[in-house]
């Protein structure tokens, strides 16, 4: 059974940013893309590791895409997708959400 849980406003990300948080022993981030929002597990499924080095830190310089700071490998934001890097062709974990009443909620 899932638990629904506040994480932010929406106003909390900006478009192209992401953001990290501890959700009951998860640690997941947030990201706004085109006003569309994703969530995902902090974990690169190449070794397991934290994808940011720096606090909030996911996306590339350009800020299109998640980048592990570890091994470089760089994710499509709207799938999760590694385009690039020692895990290509696998996913990160998508996490359930919703917007409701500009509050952001993960399923988890």
């Amino acid at each position: 059974m899932t638990e629904k849980i506040a994480v932010c406003t929406v106003d909390d990300i900006e478009d192209g940013t992401a953001k990290g948080f501890t959700i009951t022993d998860h640690s997941i981030f947030a990201l706004k893309r085109d006003g569309q929002f994703y969530v995902y597990r902090n974990s690169c499924p190449h070794l397991g590791v934290e994808l940011n080095w720096r606090e909030d830190q996911f996306m590339d310089m350009d800020g299109t895409l998640i980048q592990c700071a570890t091994h470089g490998a760089l994710f499509a934001p709207e799938t999760g997708e590694c385009l690039a890097g020692p895990c290509y062709g696998q996913y990160l974990e998508a996490i359930v959400l919703t917007v409701e009443a500009g509050q952001l909620y993960v399923h988890i």
